[in-house]
């Protein structure tokens, strides 16, 4: 596992983030950071995207920053450039995974059967992101699914929250979760970087607690 997977592993929550003004990307990278999720996926939903992750690769040395949404090589080409330690896609692409590959990028592409588990498998990954989680039966299907490829890990995506996510991260097929309960979209909007951070504190925390019983 390289060293992006093990970060993601050690953090074990990895805020999903929809910035659509690149001002708001460093306050938000300090409240991660002081909440204890020093992480990022920062979707290319947007036309901000590309600035706010070399933003935050400038200012926010402590957080992990990568690429969510990313569709096509262009926007794996956009996200190096800009900085990004990561690639996360929505679905399966061969041409964008084996690009990410080429390009030496760990990139965690989105799966939801075992033809798209398998298909990962084959270009030699170990860790696949599960989307949309909850719509597709959640936690029950992913270790249905685990259950051949035990040699794969999990970050599913999608549903996942603060009443939920223990289920997941007490299950050994799970690397990490992603999630932007901590970060919606209209608390970055408004500046609500305060509670961003307190949010993410509590997610820590009960993290901390799940590892801590086992």
């Amino acid at each position: 596992m390289n060293e992006v997977l093990k970060r993601f592993e050690e953090i074990g929550i990895i805020p999903v983030v929809v910035l659509d003004d690149a001002k708001d990307a460093v306050p938000l990278g300090k409240a991660l950071v002081n909440g204890g999720l020093p992480a990022a996926e920062v979707t290319f939903r947007t036309a901000a995207a590309k600035e706010s992750i070399a933003a935050m690769r400038k200012e926010c040395p402590e957080l992990l920053v990568g690429a969510g949404t990313v569709l096509t090589p262009a926007m794996v080409d956009d996200a190096i450039e800009a900085g990004a330690q990561f690639i996360v896609s929505p679905g399966f692409d061969k041409e964008v995974t084996e690009y990410c590959i080429e390009k030496g990028i760990p990139v965690t592409p989105g799966c939801a059967t075992p033809a798209d588990v398998q298909a990962c498998y084959r270009l030699g990954l170990n860790v696949v992101k599960f989307f949309p989680a909850e719509p597709y039966g959640g936690l029950k299907t992913i270790k249905a699914i685990a259950a051949p490829y035990n040699m794969m890990k999990f970050m599913p995506t999608g549903g996942i929250s603060e009443k939920n996510m223990e289920d997941y991260l007490k299950d050994d097929v799970i690397l990490c979760i992603g999630g932007s309960w901590m970060v919606k979209k209209d608390m970055i909007t408004n500046g609500e970087f305060d509670k961003i951070e307190e949010l993410c504190r509590k997610a820590a925390a009960k993290r901390d607690e799940v590892r801590k019983n086992g």
